[in-house]
């Protein structure tokens, strides 16, 4: 796996290379871009899942929830990566690292798949990666990765790219589309000092 190697916080997102993908930032000034995460934040498999604060239904809000990353970003607190095909550069999905905390040297990490990407082994090969340069570049110690109970395909991704089951946080997330009613997080954790998953069984594990 090639990575390019960045250290400073004045280049928050490094462009990533690994198992077919290239993760690169999101551009908010690209309609493509914008119509792409318009996509993904609004899709029936991802609202299922997930509850935004503040919900994406349309082209100027998903434009400022990318403003809203780079603002982040700029301040090395996460980093946002467009997942593409490395051969074609097509958009198949998103996948961040948030929440870094460079004190105790932990973030979270979080991912979607657009349709007609999933099955193809992305997220499972685009964490791979994202992790890969958050414990090295970025020397972090600790990721965590939590989904809600019942997400069975992001049970395996996680697993596969060698987050650990490590429990459940009670009522840790919004019940979909509702922000008045709570649901349980199955959390998992991976080390810096953990053993890294093998690239050529990571390559051929499925996900959704």
């Amino acid at each position: 796996m090639a990575l390019m190697n960045s250290r400073s916080f004045a280049h928050p997102h490094p462009e990533l290379h690994g198992h077919g993908l290239r993760l690169c930032r999101w551009d908010p000034v690209s309609d493509a871009d914008v119509e792409a995460w318009l996509r993904g934040m609004s899709d029936p498999e991802f609202r299922r899942w997930n509850t935004p604060l503040s919900p994406i239904t349309d082209l100027d809000a998903a434009r400022a929830s990318l403003r809203a990353k780079a603002d982040t970003a700029a301040t090395g607190a996460a980093a946002s990566f467009r997942v593409t095909d490395a051969e074609t550069g097509t958009t198949l999905g998103h996948i961040g690292v948030n929440d870094i905390d460079h004190t105790f040297r932990v973030a979270r990490v979080g991912y979607w798949i657009l349709p007609e990407a999933r099955g193809r082994r992305v997220a499972t090969r685009a964490l791979a990666v994202a992790a890969h340069w958050a414990f090295t570049d970025l020397g972090l110690h600790r990721l965590e990765l939590g989904h809600a109970v019942g997400h069975e395909a992001s049970c395996r991704i996680a697993e596969h790219c060698g987050f650990r089951q490590e429990g459940t946080l009670r009522g840790a997330m919004w019940e979909a589309d509702r922000q008045d009613a709570f649901r349980d997080v199955h959390l998992h954790g991976r080390l810096a000092t953990d053993p890294e998953p093998d690239a050529r069984a990571t390559a051929r594990k499925t996900d959704s």
